[in-house]
């Protein structure tokens, strides 16, 4: 298994094993369609809304009733990543992965049959369970299986998928959009169709399988060291072990920078698009083809930023490229929300605000999977981004609520981007990562 799972260091791209590739793969497929079905939401929340509100809602309904229900979604991607990435840790990788496809797969498409906005809501945190559990899941699969050749570059091109996820997402608007929203959410069920690859050819990393191996033998013994008593402690509680709990904080505080910046803008950059190009006359199906570009450019910045973030960190280090992106999200995002008031400039400022908002995801998976050991890396990188999802899940509520005392969506949200900020004052709390092996 060793000489299949590793590529030797120094071969290059060629010297990378089947596995390794299988595994990227269904990392990257996965996450992509995760993305792709958050961003579904966000495309015909307008319509849908408007069709189970009875057809009148005024844009403050919506944005109130909108915000509700983002953030009951974004909750359960707090809760599903947390509760998933234990069992993660426990279960293995592979298994606790399909199941959270298939949860999010199943119950986007169940969106589509929604008759009133609680059964949107339920459909809506359940699918978020799922969401929330894939990346919480990939992320310490592919640091595992790549833990000694490219790790940053290849946990950078993984993180792509994200991009990804909203270019499929706006085709699929673009697509079948004007069939109505839920046959838009009716496509959600297509991910599922990655369980195929999932039940053929993977296996649990070399690294994980020891810590499972360790614990076995661990627990058919009766004496044990204090190394061995903390080893053996429940996972969550070791993250706030005299020796973890300064990371965690480092990790919760940049996971809550970058998750109110990115996820208030996804939640309602369809909506503010709408709003903008009803001022030049545009409006209903008309405007589809202008929201789903618009759309496809902000992926593609979000792609560019997700590689480039893994060769930077490579040559000036994780904190200095955390802080570059931090920063653009804060000048471009402000700027974009809060300076530009007709629909012209928007795709060329969306391609990069992107770059950066999007991109620094790849810190998610860089960063973070450095900070922390093997036995408790996916309940840390859960607990990191679940806890910042919990706090951050009321960032588009909070923004929609927000519309009529800030002068309107953009403004709100705009406001919402500056926490970004949070994200510069982690890394300056951390350790710098560039070098060290991955913690076994």
């Amino acid at each position: 298994m060793a000489q299949t799972q590793q590529a030797a260091p120094g071969t290059g791209l060629r010297g990378i094993t089947g596995y390794q590739w299988l595994v990227l793969f269904v990392a990257w497929a996965g996450w992509s369609l995760d993305i792709t079905d958050f961003t579904l939401y966000g495309l015909v929340l307008r319509q849908a809304l408007t069709e189970l509100l009875g057809g009148t809602a005024t844009m403050a309904q919506i944005g109130s009733v909108g915000g509700l229900l983002t953030t009951i979604g974004l909750l359960g991607w707090a809760v599903g990543g947390f509760f998933f990435g234990i069992i993660a840790d426990y279960l293995g990788r592979v298994r606790t992965l399909a199941l959270s496809i298939l949860i999010y797969s199943v119950f986007t498409a169940l969106q589509g049959f929604a008759q009133e906005v609680w059964q949107l809501g339920l459909f809506r945190f359940i699918a978020g369970l799922g969401t929330g559990a894939e990346l919480m899941i990939a992320i310490p699969l592919v640091a595992e299986a790549f833990a000694e050749t490219h790790r940053a570059k290849i946990l950078g091109f993984m993180m792509t998928g994200g991009g990804f996820g909203q270019i499929f997402a706006a085709s699929i608007y673009d697509w079948v959009g004007p069939y109505g929203w839920r046959y838009v959410f009716f496509c959600g069920i297509v991910p599922a169709l990655l369980l195929a690859f999932l039940r053929r050819g993977m296996v649990e990393p070399e690294r994980f399988a020891a810590v499972k191996a360790r614990r076995q033998a661990l627990a058919a013994q009766h004496d044990h060291s204090d190394e061995d008593r903390e080893f053996l402690r429940a996972v969550p509680l070791q993250l706030f072990s005299k020796g973890i709990r300064f990371q965690t904080l480092v990790g919760v505080l940049f996971a809550l920078g970058t998750l109110l910046a990115v996820w208030t803008a996804g939640a309602w950059l369809p909506t503010i698009q709408g709003l903008l190009l009803e001022k030049e006359g545009i409006k209903g199906v008309a405007a589809i083809p202008y929201i789903s570009w618009g759309m496809r450019l902000w992926g593609l910045g979000g792609i560019a930023g997700y590689i480039a973030f893994g060769y930077i960190a490579d040559i000036i280090g994780r904190r200095p490229t955390i802080v570059i992106y931090s920063v653009g999200t804060l000048i471009v995002g402000l700027y974009l929300f809060l300076g530009v008031t007709a629909y012209g400039p928007y795709p060329f400022l969306l391609l990069i605000f992107g770059f950066f908002v999007i991109g620094i995801f790849s810190g998610h998976a860089i960063y973070m999977s450095e900070l922390f050991p093997t036995h408790v890396r996916s309940t840390a990188v859960a607990f990191c981004n679940g806890s910042g999802r919990i706090v951050t899940s009321f960032g588009p509520l909070v923004a929609g609520l927000l519309v009529v005392q800030l002068g309107g969506l953009a403004n709100a949200t705009g406001i919402m981007t500056g926490f970004a900020v949070l994200s510069i004052i982690a890394v300056a709390l951390g350790r710098e990562t560039r070098g060290e092996q991955l913690p076994r």
